[in-house]
């Protein structure tokens, strides 16, 4: 069939057409192979889904009106570069240092010569002395504050004068106590007894008085009492009060009156308002000629230790003849606590030396002299500053 298709005389030659035809074959085999190779390596496309939005570009925002919003990328900065630590030399230990600044608190009351209070006093008005040199005055502040007092009664069997006097000076400072007052009581005649501990309770404090109805002993151990009384109100924060009201006899105390003296020197925070008893009965025997010698210079002595006490802690001391003046003398007493100065520094003396410095607080004017405090009339009215005389510094060991 192909020799009468392809014959003729234009035609090829026989041998000749065979060859074209194998080529051709061979060329067609080669291309149908070739097109499902590349059908095979292409990767088939899933169908396009058009609700697929596309993903905006590193630096945020859509690239269409319906595209999502990105958050830019931030660079990375890279770390800053740590510190150098200083070199270490050699053979030299570490250590640091520490610094301690030592405060001063004060308590300081100015009064009229009549004991009226002088409110209204300001940080200017107050020159400090400390071993006759002068302080900066870092914190000042007056306010009424409530009274955290320990009262402390004198109760034996001695006289019972003395007794009604120590009940009715205890009553009588009792009864003028406010809600948020605290206040423990304290009995002692040979040793001390805790009546009540520190308590808001009014009524408890009344039903510890009525518990003083029979004395144990006739002996007043005053100093060990003090000294206790002492202890036990340091372990309590903030100021203190201690409310003696006694005859400041002692009669065998194991502590000394020289020990009693530098235990108040070294106590902080503590101030004592001494009230003495027995100054009726007293005065019947000096009248009627009973009071001998002997007699009355304990008497005397008894008196200047009281003083002593109150002044070492800048309080005050009393000495009412009659039970009419209590209840002005507690008054004095409460406007004292309630309306004090309180003043801190830090001493220019900064050792911790253990050494006692001797306090002075004066009241100056603007102008460096002498402050004058006058009355409603515009007259000069004399006044008495009240502070503690002196205190002991920490030693380096506490």
């Amino acid at each position: 069939m192909f020799s009468s298709e392809f014959s003729g005389q234009n035609g090829l030659p026989t041998a000749s057409r065979k060859h074209v035809i194998l080529l051709v074959f061979v060329l067609f085999w080669m291309v149908a192979a070739r097109f499902p190779a590349q059908a095979q390596d292409t990767p088939q496309q899933p169908p396009a889904n058009p609700n697929q939005q596309e993903s905006p570009p590193e630096a945020g925002g859509p690239q269409n009106d319906v595209g999502p919003y990105v958050v830019p990328k931030k660079k990375e900065e890279p770390p800053p570069p740590a510190p150098e630590k200083p070199k270490k030399i050699e053979n030299m230990p570490d250590y640091s240092i520490t610094v301690s600044v030592p405060l001063v608190n004060l308590d300081v009351l100015v009064t009229t010569k009549d004991g009226q209070t002088i409110p209204g006093l300001k940080k200017e008005n107050f020159k400090i002395m400390e071993d006759g040199t002068p302080q900066q005055i870092a914190n000042f502040n007056q306010s009424e504050a409530p009274i955290t007092a320990a009262l402390l009664i004198e109760y034996a069997s001695t006289n019972i004068s003395y007794m009604y006097d120590a009940l009715n000076a205890s009553y009588t400072f009792a009864s003028g106590l406010k809600k948020d007052d605290w206040v423990a009581v304290v009995s002692y005649d040979m040793n001390p007894k805790i009546l009540v501990d520190f308590t808001q309770d009014k009524r408890a404090i009344m039903g510890a008085l009525n518990m003083l109805r029979i004395p144990g002993f006739s002996e007043r151990n005053l100093f060990d009492a003090l000294f206790d009384t002492i202890d036990r109100c340091d372990r309590i924060q903030g100021k203190k009060y201690i409310i003696l009201v006694s005859s400041g006899r002692d009669t065998f105390s194991r502590v000394t009156l020289d020990q009693i003296i530098k235990k108040l020197k070294s106590t902080k925070d503590v101030t004592i308002y001494a009230i003495s008893i027995g100054w009726q009965w007293r005065e019947q025997m000096e009248a009627r000629g009973r009071a001998g010698a002997i007699t009355q210079v304990d008497w005397l002595q008894a008196d200047n230790q009281l003083n002593t006490f109150a002044h070492l802690t800048g309080g005050r001391a009393y000495f009412p003849r009659f039970q009419g003046e209590l209840p002005e003398i507690f008054h004095d007493v409460a406007a004292d606590i309630r309306n004090q100065y309180s003043i801190s520094y830090h001493p220019t003396n900064a050792k911790l030396d253990g050494t006692y410095r001797k306090l002075k607080v004066e009241l100056q004017a603007p102008d460096g002299g002498p402050l004058k405090v006058h009355d409603q009339k515009g007259k000069d009215v004399k006044y008495i500053v009240y502070a503690r005389e002196g205190y002991t510094a920490k030693h380096t060991v506490e």
